[in-house]
């Protein structure tokens, strides 16, 4: 009873020379993705910070416009 998982199948170095390569190129592929990855999330991030700013001044605006609309208010009621 033989204990070699492969059984009778030889593995050259070739075979595993080709293999390597292949998997060195496909990592290659993968690494330009996430480059690319990379940059589209510090992009959406950029935007993402740019939308906060504007929301948080018109929140900002809004709070004051409404301090001093009720400020107009209560001296033209008399108060």
């Amino acid at each position: 009873m033989s204990l070699d998982p492969l059984g009778p199948v030889t593995i050259g170095a070739r075979e595993i020379y080709d293999e390597l390569k292949t998997v060195g190129s496909k990592l290659d592929r993968l690494d330009g993705k996430v480059d690319g990855t990379v940059a589209e999330v510090a992009d959406h991030e950029t935007r993402i910070r740019k939308l906060e700013r504007v929301v948080w001044i018109a929140a900002g605006a809004a709070a004051a416009g409404g301090g001093v609309v009720g400020a107009v208010i209560r001296q033209a009621v008399g108060g």
